[in-house]
């Protein structure tokens, strides 16, 4: 090789380095990057806050730092990724019980078209696991409400039903007996109305753990969203056009979050079943509401089906995986702090979901 083309080389390398370094020093996600021989060469400083990490770390294999990161397959995984030269997503629990969704992509370089090592990403997820894990407890709490309504309601009505029939069969002239079943009957209904009372009481103290409301920036935590659907995203090649008229809202930031990523998360996992998901994201100011909207190009539901979506455990499409439970826990979160949410789709169209969050004050606009 020629001393010019080993300049030229040099020179690549250099540049592909400077790149790769301004881009770590710059990312507010911990990251980290490490070779085909499982070395650390580079890692962000949110990495060295969130894993304990330190220059020293730097030139130590993976497996050195598995006291910091606190999860045990991490090294099987990176191999996994390297050999099969595919993306790896996975939600992960570190020993101190944080959660995160872990992205393992491979590093190629380009002019070899060779896997030289992994970037690994990793987006704090905790707070969304633990409102998920809330929502489930609550909604496992209202189905039991659901069936103790059922049993005890249906005693007194049961009584009531017959203690009428009894009325009916009574003597005109027969006081004495007929203020006995009206007595009867207004125990029977007393009851009811505590059995009601109490349920009421029980569903108002069940969803007392709703967050407290404070200043967010919507753009943020909609980008923030989008690192953690990156693999998706690059998976099914899917569009994503944003149009923030308002930056700023009043809400629960955990729950914001978790709104932001169902919404966008089903827009592309049922946009795909179709073709190339394309997704608009947008906010607007309404004066008493902030409007979230979310609009994509997949399937549509059914007019008739619109409804039931929102309903706990309800999944239109046993293919596409999911719980059912996303949309019950983003109606809840927005009614819980006085907003709405609306469905708009034909089938076959795609749908748009406006999120109305109620503010008290107005948010400045992006210029």
């Amino acid at each position: 090789m020629d001393s010019k083309h080993q300049d030229t080389n040099n020179t690549e390398l250099i540049a592909n380095n400077e790149e790769l370094e301004n881009y770590f020093r710059n990312t507010v996600i911990p990251q980290l990057f490490v070779d085909g021989n499982l070395i650390l060469r580079k890692f962000t400083p949110p990495a060295m806050k969130q894993f304990q990490l330190s220059s020293g770390d730097l030139g130590k294999h993976i497996s050195e730092l598995t006291v910091q990161i606190r999860f045990p397959t991490i090294i099987q995984n990176i191999l996994e990724v390297i050999e099969t030269n595919k993306d790896m997503e996975k939600e992960i629990q570190t020993m101190d019980h944080s959660w995160y969704q872990m992205n393992i992509l491979p590093y190629v370089i380009r002019k070899s078209n060779q896997t030289n090592g992994v970037i690994i990403t990793f987006v704090d997820i905790t707070s969304r696991i633990e409102t998920l894990n809330q929502y489930e407890k609550l909604n496992l709490e209202y189905q039991n409400i659901i069936f103790a309504l059922s049993h005890d309601l249906k005693g007194p009505i049961h009584n009531i039903k017959g203690l009428i029939g009894l009325l009916k069969e009574v003597k005109e002239n027969d006081k004495e007996e007929t203020n006995s079943l009206l007595d009867s009957m207004g125990k029977s209904i007393g009851k009811l109305l505590k059995t009601i009372e109490d349920l009421t009481e029980s569903t108002k103290k069940k969803t007392g753990f709703a967050e407290t409301s404070e200043r967010v920036n919507i753009q943020n935590i909609v980008e923030d969203v989008l690192v953690g659907l990156g693999d998706k995203i690059s998976r099914s090649k899917a569009k994503i056009h944003t149009d923030f008229q308002v930056s700023e809202l009043k809400f629960s930031r955990k729950n914001i979050r978790s709104i932001v990523y169902n919404l966008l998360g089903n827009a592309i996992k049922f946009s795909e079943k179709i073709g190339q998901p394309e997704v608009w994201i947008k906010t607007q100011n309404l004066g008493t509401y902030i409007l979230l909207t979310v609009k994509d190009n997949g399937p549509g539901i059914d007019k008739g089906k619109q409804k039931a979506i929102f309903n706990p455990h309800t999944r239109l499409d046993q293919e596409v995986e999911g719980t059912g439970l996303g949309l019950f826990i983003v109606k809840r979160m927005v009614e819980d702090l006085g907003g709405k949410v609306e469905v708009e789709s034909v089938f076959g169209e795609g749908s748009i979901f406006r999120v109305y969050f109620k503010q008290e004050t107005i948010h400045q606009k992006l210029n």
